[in-house]
């Protein structure tokens, strides 16, 4: 596993590296294929920041922790991403077995387009990314492990570009181009 240390605003000592380098080795347990582990260290006034991203079998599972002393919040952001990984390889587990826990996903269209009269709120920010292809499975498993409320993704199949998304009534909806 690849474990990559970088701090903002504040000086990364070789202690605080080597902490967390060996929490994050306790992660080889899960045997799940993590090939890379990245901490950023910040500071700001009194808060430590401790940010972290697993990169496990392609996938990205994030996590993130704001206290007031550099190493409780690495225990906090390790704890969060134990979790996560934890709950990805039950996920992983159970899509290899064909458990009957499979995701619901749903089409829905609307025909109705909003006129000049009825413009929403303004765009304030934009991100781009690039979108991988998967299928809305991996994609709606993606999106929950990042915790958003939709996630956008290439399908294999078309070659276009689908958003799977979290519905009021805790299904899972889909968009596809016509």
């Amino acid at each position: 596993m690849n474990v990559i240390v970088t701090g903002r605003h504040v000086e990364v000592t070789d202690a605080l590296r080597t902490y967390a380098e060996d929490k994050i080795r306790k992660f080889d347990k899960f045997d799940a294929n993590i090939t890379e582990a990245n901490f950023i260290f910040s500071l700001e006034k009194y808060r430590h920041k401790v940010e972290a991203l697993l990169k496990i079998n392609g996938h990205i599972i994030p996590a993130e922790s704001v206290t007031e002393e550099m190493y409780s919040s690495i225990d906090e952001v390790l704890d969060k991403l134990g979790r996560r990984v934890k709950k990805y390889k039950e996920k992983m587990d159970s899509h290899r077995k064909g458990d009957d826990r499979s995701i619901k996903v749903e089409v829905e269209y609307t025909e109705e387009l909003p006129t000049e009269e009825q413009a929403g709120p303004l765009i304030i920010k934009s991100k781009r990314f690039n979108p991988k292809p998967m299928t809305s499975e991996e994609a709606a498993m993606q999106m929950d492990l990042l915790g958003n409320e939709f996630f956008a993704f290439v399908n294999p199949s078309s070659n276009d570009i689908n958003v799977v998304y979290k519905r009021k009534d805790g299904n899972i909806g889909l968009i596809e181009p016509d």
